[in-house]
């Protein structure tokens, strides 16, 4: 295994985890295995993103009375057409390049996505949808038992945050947390000579898997595992891309991450981002300005980036990216111009095999209308978000949508691919 002095000393390490490994022929069999299969990327918009002022109905007359100062004018919106009920939507005017890659006919607009009494909680709804479980937001992660399901490789899965999220969890599976490549380092006290022979004893000894004492065993797959990643990951660490990705922008930066491991070929097949700031209680700008309008800035430019970079490389038809978040907000505007948790909210999917569209219909935001609920205060779900999950599982990642789920989601599921 080829290992630089460089690569080994580099300074600073961010907390990882990595999983149980196989012999190394097996290894390099799975990897070239997964160098050449698809890959998902989920993007995770933490707070609960408005899904209102998102995908923006703005011909219904009670989106701008019940939102008089945040609500986006008509002249602003980025028009993608109407819902199969005949309602007008249009993107949030920042969403520029997610415009044009919907007008490519490779992004998916999912409406109005969640499930039976949303939880209004951060932390509950989160876990409800990392786990596809509102029964028990507690168990492992559904990403995580979708790795259960493939050949074992300890970079199968990567998490672009420091902290692994519960749905990359799994009873067998662990995934690395490397937000960095360039900070995925050996923490060594020694260098240069020395530092190469720690890492060499260490391979040697953790070479040996005793099946007859299962502690040992899973301290040796797991310093196998730690070795293995490190040039893969390293390989990545200077990848730049073939478009200008914002080094000030956290989420351009991680997605380069993601693009430079396809590109690498480094035979990961579920990829974790996420980006923060969704909890717009307060401030979310007027006229479609402010606050709000940055966060929109912030996602389009960098998966614009990542989606342009793929494409030039020619490796957009082998990736998805998905987004989402833990709910949307209330539909009427509060006191401080900003918007309270609510209820169900949109998924988007992008890619080269996405079947672009409007999936679902849009809701009437009279108070009175059977679309929403909780007195009229929040759009209640029509498609459940397992569904989405059915599909991206069963006709992306090719698995067993009905076991990982622990239910049938398919028939309600959008040909979304």
């Amino acid at each position: 295994m080829a290992f630089s002095r460089r690569q080994f000393i580099r300074g600073g390490v961010a907390a990882f985890t990595v999983s149980f490994t196989a012999p190394e022929f097996l290894c390099d069999l799975a990897r070239a295995q997964g160098a050449r299969s698809r890959s998902l990327v989920v993007l995770y918009l933490s707070g609960g993103n408005d899904a209102l002022n998102t995908v923006v109905p703005y011909l219904d007359p009670f989106y701008f009375s019940r939102r008089p100062n945040i609500s986006i004018p008509a002249g602003q919106v980025l028009q993608i057409g109407s819902d199969r009920a005949g309602r007008a939507l249009g993107l949030h005017p920042r969403l520029v390049g997610m415009r044009s890659i919907f007008n490519d006919g490779r992004l998916a607009v999912v409406l109005r996505t969640g499930y039976a009494n949303s939880s209004r909680s951060h932390f509950q709804g989160t876990d409800i949808w990392e786990t596809a479980d509102p029964n028990s937001p507690s168990s492992m992660g559904w990403l995580g038992r979708y790795l259960e399901t493939v050949p074992r490789d300890a970079l199968a899965g990567w998490s672009a945050t420091r902290e692994l999220p519960r749905a990359l969890t799994s009873k067998s599976v662990s995934v690395p947390a490397i937000p960095d490549p360039r900070t995925y380092a050996l923490n060594s006290p020694n260098s240069a000579a020395e530092g190469l022979n720690e890492r060499a004893a260490a391979t040697r000894i953790a070479s040996h898997i005793p099946v007859d004492r299962p502690q040992l065993a899973f301290v040796n797959t797991t310093a196998m595992g730690a070795m293995d990643t490190l040039d893969r990951v390293a390989s990545i660490a200077a990848y730049t891309g073939t478009v200008a990705y914002n080094n000030n922008n956290a989420l351009a930066v991680a997605l380069r991450t993601v693009a430079g491991s396809i590109v690498r070929g480094t035979g990961t097949r579920v990829y974790w981002v996420t980006i923060g700031g969704f909890d717009t209680h307060s401030g979310q700008g007027n006229q479609g300005a402010g606050g709000y309008a940055n966060l929109m800035t912030t996602v389009n430019d960098a998966v614009f980036a990542f989606y342009n970079d793929l494409r030039n490389q020619g490796l957009l038809n082998d990736t998805m990216l998905i987004e989402f978040s833990e709910f949307s907000r209330r539909i009427t505007e509060n006191g401080s111009q900003g918007t309270d948790h609510g209820a169900a909210g949109i998924m988007f999917a992008l890619g080269g095999a996405v079947r672009g569209g409007i999936y679902g219909t849009a809701p009437s935001l009279d108070p009175n209308s059977p679309s929403l609920e909780n007195s009229g205060g929040d759009v209640t779900y029509e498609t459940d978000f397992r569904a989405v999950y059915a599909r991206v599982l069963e006709n992306w990642l090719g698995a067993n949508s009905v076991s990982i789920l622990n239910g049938d989601f398919r028939a309600a599921a959008p040909a979304i691919v």
